[in-house]
C-alpha cells in the first residue's frame, strides 16, 4: 500500500491524497481518498478498504512513512486473533514498492492525473470515483520467470488476466464470493462504466480551488 499525493507542484498545505492498495497475488486494487497525511485519516481509510476486500488480508507491505508506521496501526494488524505480517520496504531502495508503483500510475495518475485536489468538497466525490469496478476490466500480466541469456534477461509473463478472473480462478477464495463477485461482473456494462467515470473526473478537476 501506497499514498499517491495529489498536491500539483507544490506539496505546501492541505490536500488530498490517495489512499491505494494492491493484492499481489491477484492484482485485485482499492482506493480511497485521504485529506492530508495524518495517521488518522490513514488508519480510518485502511479499516474501511479491509471491510469491502474480497478476501482476508494475509501480509500489508507499506513504505516508511508515518502514516503507515505507527503503533495504532500496527497494533490493529497484530493484536488480533489471526495476526497479519506485517512489513516495510527499505529505505533508498525504489524497485521494493514496485506492485503498488505500477498501479499508482495505471489506476490513480492515468484517471486524476496530476492536478492539485485541495477542495474538502473533492474527497467524497473522489471516493465515490473509486467505489466503481475498475476490477473487473483493467487486465495485467504476471512475470512466471524470467532467466539469463548473456547480457541480456528473457522475461516470461503469463495471459493478461483481469483481477476479477485471478480471484475467480483462485483455490483460497470460497465459492458462495466467487459467486457474489460473477453477479456483479454479470450486469457491469464496461462502456457506460466508462463513461460515467469521466463524468466524475470532469467534475472533481473542477472543483480545484486556485
Amino acid at each position: 500500500m501506497d499514498l499517491v499525493a495529489h498536491c500539483g507542484t507544490s506539496v505546501a498545505g492541505e490536500y488530498i491524497n490517495t489512499l491505494d492498495v494492491v493484492d499481489i497475488a491477484t492484482g485485485w486494487t482499492s482506493q480511497r481518498a485521504v485529506w492530508g497525511k495524518g495517521e488518522t485519516n490513514t488508519f480510518k481509510a485502511i479499516r474501511e478498504i479491509e471491510l469491502t476486500l474480497p478476501f482476508k488480508i494475509r501480509g500489508i507491505d507499506s513504505d516508511n512513512g508515518k502514516e503507515f508506521m505507527n503503533y495504532r496501526l500496527l497494533k490493529y494488524f497484530k493484536h488480533r486473533k489471526e495476526p497479519v505480517h506485517y512489513t516495510r520496504s527499505r529505505a533508498y531502495n525504489k524497485n521494493d514498492n514496485a506492485h503498488i508503483e505500477e498501479k499508482n500510475w495505471t489506476v490513480v495518475r492515468q484517471y486524476i492525473g496530476y492536478d492539485r485536489l485541495n477542495n474538502p468538497e473533492q474527497l467524497e466525490l473522489l471516493n465515490d470515483l473509486y467505489r466503481n469496478e475498475l476490477n473487473y476490466f483493467l487486465p495485467s500480466v504476471k512475470l512466471i520467470s524470467k532467466e539469463r541469456q548473456g547480457s541480456k534477461i528473457k522475461k516470461k509473463y503469463d495471459k493478461a488476466k483481469t483481477p476479477f478472473q485471478r480471484l475467480y480462478e483462485s483455490k483460497e477464495i470460497d465459492d458462495d464470493k466467487k459467486l457474489e463477485l460473477l453477479r456483479i461482473s454479470d450486469r457491469l456494462d464496461p462502456f457506460k462504466l466508462q463513461s460515467i467515470v469521466e463524468k466524475k473526473i470532469r467534475l472533481i478537476l473542477k472543483l480545484s480551488v486556485k
